[in-house]
């Protein structure tokens, strides 16, 4: 007999297949998630509950790392319960109800789990800093059950035991911002989680321009005897970066820090901590150039240095590059190779261009040689990388030949664009790439050191573009003092940790998701709110930059009042939220809004000032009061966060005037001489500018293409969102072939006429040489008229681009016609995302 299947049949068996996957991936995705709660279960494990709290056991063949994380999270567990559990090396004191911690290799209890086929760990085996943490039963004769964290390596372990101290309550934070826990009566968990490899291998930050908080605060209250960034500080920094799964760092490095190696235990420190230590773009060879060659040569060597020059001064720099690596040749480094000027300079050397190149290939071969004959191993077994930065690109551009298995560290412009990343043939080199960006900046056009204002959305947009290009062996954020960049710190850790989780078109939900690990549901979504305000706002001018932009009145007031908002907002919370989480609300929310809103209001408030003044208006003088009032304000929420917050805890790390610039004084403002003097002044007529702006996302129709979709990114841009085409590796298109490339259309009435076209968009770089940054557009099927508006790093177009925080091109098309027009933009490069069409 035979049986027709019919659509309808064949509609219902689809369904219930797709049901049926969705519930296997979900189960699967449950699996994978340790489950902490309040109750016990069958299935769960008791860490802590009234009196009884769980032993904690670790072996001494294990690396020091498994027993700092260890430790720190017994602590975690007093903190949470007022219970601490103990700390044991001796499996006859392990109690029965052990948390098991270590790698698989070196716990003897984790390998006899393994053997004895009760922990599989083949999904960590043979990867770096993986882990699993699983509920295991009956681990050791009479103990029913044991909590069991085991890394395919000592790093991988020490993360784990952290996962465990976040899912329990502890905050990567709860040291440095004070995020005090709940109390709990009772903590029980179960499941099973596996976590790694992660998706860059070298994880890290790089403390910088410490001088206005980082140094002096350490100096007053870290390391104290040698009133200087040290050991005790950098042990808290270790800390804080194993909690948020990062490895690397950049030590503090200005003329107001000794080199990080001066002090000989933080080294022993960073080891403990398993921390892998490099160093900046200008710091080659583990040498700190500002300290050791400029002040310290001398008092290590004797002799006085000479010109830090290499073709003229080779005979002193070999031995003080190789001591250094023979001193540090034990512990885990990433090699920095390469030369520039002692401190942010470029190389010193011929003025041919092609001469430098040639010397600077010298360089690296000639420290090459010192590594491989001091490690005793194979030169591309060593870690090492080649920053790019600034003058260097240029360099590396002319033809420099590069060791391939060099990474490459390709930088941004140190305003959160990246310059370069790698071309086809660069995507094949066995030493890969990575990527140094700024989340804070001493420099042109102007620093940002006092506030961190770079977006989620901003951040994932530009890294995750550059892990496409393969940029995945090493990241490194500049978080300057660390203090005022810790959300953002964060969330770039946790990209660079998982790159998958948090794409462009979901990184703005970050912020609900922070604030929640931090505050809690009930305050989440509001101060998802007000940070995702906060960076919009920044991004058409960050506070420090405001002296630099020159806003129409009704912009400014615009932005006035959506800062007036969000610091209402953010002050009406600080009275809501648990008083335990006060401190850490004060630093990580309402100081920043506050002191945005603060310095926008000083600004602007003397400019008001002086404009009305022109006119003789007597209402001037109200506005220079306002502008006074403001400044004095940024400087009375400074010293609460010094002095008060956390009872003085982080006196003199938050200073209201780093580098003491222009845009930190109080500005000029109308007197009462200055209106009267203009009482009788004639008041010209002003002809307001007749534009019509569009959002570049309420597009009214789009066309994708095959290798191209046209996505919004919210978020990203000065308005709110922007579009862009996805993937990131998506081809350039042709000029010849504009019509064949992905559009968006917009359906607007305009006036007949010439008109001015421009289009605001990310002031991004092309991705490489490959690639260039083009749209193109036209009106009501005109000839596409192409538009690049890349702008190259340090130019005044550029310049003008970061303050204000897009890039724009203009165009004049005629529109002759009756009702609607439709304007057509085509996107003919990856990296370009589009903001604002203004036609005037």
């Amino acid at each position: 007999m035979t049986h027709t299947v019919t659509t309808l049949g064949k509609r219902i068996i689809i369904s219930i297949l797709m049901v049926c996957t969705m519930l296997l991936v979900q189960s699967t995705f449950a699996q994978n998630k340790l489950v902490v709660t309040n109750t016990a279960t069958a299935s769960s494990f008791v860490i802590a509950n009234n009196k009884i709290v769980a032993s904690v056991y670790v072996d001494s063949a294990d690396a020091q790392v498994i027993t700092v994380a260890a430790t720190a999270f017994t602590k975690d567990v007093e903190l949470l319960t007022d219970i601490k559990p103990t700390l044991s090396y001796s499996k006859k004191a392990i109690g029965n109800l052990p948390i098991i911690i270590g790698s698989i290799s070196n716990n003897s209890i984790i390998k006899k789990l393994v053997a004895n086929k009760q922990l599989d760990v083949s999904s960590i085996v043979g990867k770096w800093e993986s882990f699993i943490i699983a509920v295991v039963n009956n681990p050791l004769p009479n103990v029913p059950k044991a909590l069991v964290i085991a890394g395919s390596d000592a790093r991988g372990t020490a993360f784990g035991v952290f996962e465990v101290s976040k899912q329990i309550g502890v905050s990567p934070w709860y040291w440095w911002a004070d995020v005090t826990p709940e109390k709990k009566t009772a903590i029980y968990v179960s499941g099973k989680q596996v976590n790694g490899p992660p998706s860059v291998q070298y994880r890290g930050i790089f403390l910088n321009d410490e001088d206005w908080g980082l140094q002096p605060w350490a100096a007053k209250k870290m390391d104290t005897s040698i009133k200087d960034i040290g050991p005790n500080t950098y042990a808290h920094i270790f800390e804080l970066l194993l909690r948020l799964k990062a490895n690397y760092i950049w030590p503090a490095m200005h003329p107001c820090t000794k080199a990080f190696y001066y002090y000989k235990e933080n080294a022993i420190v960073a080891d403990k901590y398993a921390i892998v230590v490099g160093t900046s773009h200008c710091e080659p060879m583990l040498r700190n150039n500002v300290f050791e060659w400029a002040e310290n040569y001398k008092h290590e060597y004797g002799t006085e240095a000479k010109e830090w020059r290499y073709d003229l001064n080779k005979a002193q720099i070999i031995p003080y590059w190789q001591d250094r690596i023979t001193a540090t040749k034990n512990y885990e480094s990433v090699i920095t190779v390469g030369m520039r000027g002692i401190h942010d300079g470029s190389m010193p050397g011929p003025k041919d261009v092609n001469a430098k190149v040639k010397l600077l290939e010298t360089v690296i071969n000639d420290q090459r040689k010192i590594l491989g004959t001091t490690y005793q191993k194979s030169i591309e077994k060593i870690p090492q990388i080649f920053c790019p930065y600034k003058e260097v690109l240029q360099l590396y551009r002319t033809g420099l030949q590069l060791p391939d298995d060099v990474t490459i560290a390709w930088a941004d412009d140190n305003h959160g664009y990246i310059t370069q990343l790698s071309n086809s043939k660069e995507r094949l080199r066995s030493g890969g790439s990575g990527v140094y960006y700024h989340l804070s900046y001493w420099g042109a056009p102007q620093d940002y050191l006092w506030l961190s204002t770079i977006s989620p959305s901003l951040i994932s947009f530009e890294m995750t573009k550059a892990y496409r290009f393969d940029a995945k062996r090493l990241w490194v954020f500049n978080v300057g003092d660390l203090k005022p960049a810790e959300m953002e710190m964060n969330f770039a850790l946790d990209l660079a940790y998982d790159v998958t989780k948090w794409q462009p078109t979901n990184a703005m939900n970050y912020s609900k998701y922070w604030a929640e690990s931090i505050f809690g549901k009930a305050f989440a979504a509001q101060i998802a709110d007000i940070k995702n305000t906060y960076f919009r706002l920044a991004q058409a001018g960050k506070p420090e930059h405001l002296g630099l932009v020159n806003y129409r009145s009704e912009v400014a007031d615009k932005r006035l009042a959506d800062y007036k908002i969000i610091t209402e907002q953010a002050e009406l919370i600080y009275t809501k939220i648990p008083k335990r989480l006060q401190d850490a609300y004060y630093q990580l929310v309402l100081y920043p809004v506050k002191g945005a809103y603060l310095m926008n209001q000083k600004v602007w408030y003397a400019k008001r000032s002086l404009e009305l003044a022109k006119q003789g208006d007597s209402s001037a003088i109200i506005f220079s009061s306002l502008s006074k009032k403001a400044h004095d304000a940024i400087h009375r929420i400074t010293t609460i966060y010094n002095k008060e917050i956390a009872n003085g805890k982080w006196d003199d790390m938050m200073s209201a005037n780093p580098r003491n610039l222009d845009i930190f004084k109080m500005p000029k403002v109308a007197t009462k001489a200055l209106v009267d003097s203009n009482k009788n002044a004639v008041i010209q007529p002003t002809t307001a500018s007749k534009t019509i702006a569009i959002a570049a996302k309420d597009f009214t129709r789009k066309k994708d293409v095959l290798n191209g979709t046209i996505t919004v990114i919210e978020g990203l841009g000065v308005g709110n969102g922007s579009v862009t085409i996805l993937p990131f590796t998506s081809p350039s298109i042709d000029s010849a072939k504009i019509l064949d490339a992905p559009y968006l259309e917009y359906d607007i009435n305009i006036p007949n006429g010439m008109h001015t076209f421009t289009v605001k968009c990310l002031p991004t770089h092309a991705i490489n040489q490959e690639y260039q940054l083009r749209y193109a557009i036209s009106v009501n099927d005109s000839k596409p008229i192409i538009v690049n508006i890349d702008a190259e790093a340090n130019s005044k177009i550029w310049s003008k681009n970061v303050v204000n925080g897009y890039a724009m091109g203009t165009t004049k098309l005629a529109v002759n016609t009756t009702g609607k027009s439709s304007i057509r933009i085509y996107l003919l490069d990856p990296s370009v995302a589009m903001d604002e069409i203004v036609i005037d």
